[in-house]
């Protein structure tokens, strides 16, 4: 992902506990790189990046209050035949620096977690132990992005994710923010990224439009 795009300004300011005016409105900017779009959801304040005008977007009516994750308006977005993502929620924390806890893995690649990684970010590395695995990668706007899988999500792997976690965030220096995108309908994966110091920021949408 392109570190210089307009959008990644609203996730750092938003990690540092700045966000964008509650006034109800939607900021459009310029779409993704790699053909990707997408429609973030501040505290009373949207930010979209599309190719589409400001316009046009507005055509559909969206506003900051959660009208700009509706399936009409995404959908309007997305056009007929475009793919669009889940609704996440949008989570950041602090790196812990110091020596890293966790192994980088070279034979990966095939796992479902990574295969996702790669198709949506860039720079792409893969940690993990018996626990689970942890994908680092270049993602949304070009922020950090963290994301983790547990080996087994039975009963006897309570507290992994939490600890697993916890060792990730070591591979990120410390004080640096990094992100998250958590489905809110994992609730066991929200509760462990906020018990290791995660917090909400807004939700967000990926798209991958089909536009003439």
């Amino acid at each position: 992902m392109d570190a210089s795009h307009p959008l990644l300004t609203f996730f750092t300011a938003a990690a540092g506990g700045r966000f964008p005016p509650a006034d109800g409105r939607v900021t459009v900017l310029p779409p993704l790189p790699g053909g990707l779009e997408c429609s973030v959801a501040f505290t009373g304040h949207a930010v979209i990046a599309t190719a589409m005008t400001s316009r046009a977007v507005h055509t559909q009516g969206p506003d900051g209050f959660g009208a700009s994750l509706s399936p009409d308006f995404l959908h309007h977005l997305a056009g007929p035949k475009g793919w669009i993502g889940v609704t996440d929620a949008t989570l950041t924390a602090r790196g812990t620096g110091g020596p890293p806890r966790l192994t980088e893995l070279t034979d990966a690649d095939d796992h479902p977690r990574v295969r996702h990684a790669r198709e949506l970010r860039a720079n792409v590395e893969v940690y993990g132990d018996e626990r689970g695995l942890v994908t680092l990668a270049d993602g949304l706007a070009g922020r950090r992005e963290l994301s983790i899988e547990l080996h087994d999500v039975h009963d006897g792997s309570r507290g992994h994710g939490r600890s697993l976690l916890t060792d990730a965030l070591s591979l990120v220096p410390e004080a640096d923010p990094v992100f998250a995108a958590v489905s809110p309908g994992n609730a066991r994966s929200l509760r462990a990224f906020l018990a290791c110091g995660f917090t909400p920021i807004g939700s967000e949408v990926l798209l991958r439009p089909e536009r003439r």
